[in-house]
């Protein structure tokens, strides 16, 4: 997930940062102390394939500033942006939600389900290396515990990952309870009244507008998407 990289590039560049300011931050100034051109370049490269890295995608924009504003949301952040750009992670997410909490996760698990969802795709080396990768980003956002022998456990859920859930569903072109029933929010586990807190909180911290009157929820996501973005999701 390459997340102690986004802390370090964060910390050099702002919130309005575009693309090329990144490249030249990674690739230019060598920020994150790779050793040789090429190995930046890669680094910068496989970046923009997991986050954009660019404010002219909204999922990556919004990202990038409750980055900024909530640090305990992080790492959580952080996965749900690279499991909607990175098919691998995507495809692991029905792995590790259907362990249980306290369930062992081993890796030659994972390997043999990626091997079973994409057969034939990868050397016995590379998909051992592909399902290290994997189940080390779901420990960095707190899905697994421990090294060698990792165990399923809840993740730390804030009110500013609920939001990002919601937006993410949003653009999905789901509204109303569908959103709170959507892949992102069942991601995030918990009870429906454990989900709905969770964004009540979000609202309350203005990140989102939530209304729920009479069973009947809404919810708005106002300065989050450009006028010309909410007219391609109404299209």
């Amino acid at each position: 997930m390459m997340f102690n990289e986004l802390g370090l590039l964060f910390e050099r560049a702002g919130v309005d940062a575009t693309r090329e300011d990144y490249q030249q931050e990674v690739v230019g100034m060598n920020a994150l102390g790779k050793p040789t051109r090429k190995s930046r370049q890669l680094t910068f490269a496989h970046l923009v394939e997991l986050y954009g890295m660019s404010p002219s995608i909204p999922i990556f924009r919004v990202f990038r500033r409750w980055w900024r504003e909530d640090e305990p949301s992080r790492p959580l952040l952080a996965l749900m942006l690279a499991i909607a750009r990175d098919p691998l992670l995507r495809l692991s997410e029905r792995f590790i939600l259907a362990k249980s909490e306290g369930e062992s996760v081993r890796r030659e698990e994972m390997e043999q389900f990626i091997a079973n969802a994409e057969p034939d795709r990868f050397s016995p080396a590379t998909l051992k290396s592909v399902a290290q990768n994997v189940n080390g980003s779901w420990t960095q956002a707190g899905f697994l515990v421990g090294r060698s022998q990792k165990v399923r456990t809840k993740a730390h859920v804030t009110p500013t990952c609920m939001a990002y859930a919601l937006f993410l569903s949003h653009l999905e072109g789901l509204t109303g309870q569908s959103l709170f029933t959507s892949r992102w929010s069942a991601l995030l586990g918990g009870s429906p009244a454990e989900l709905e807190s969770l964004a009540h909180s979000a609202a309350r911290r203005g990140l989102i507008i939530f209304l729920n009157a009479g069973g009947v929820k809404e919810v708005r996501f106002p300065g989050l998407l450009m006028p010309e973005e909410e007219q391609w999701l109404h299209e």
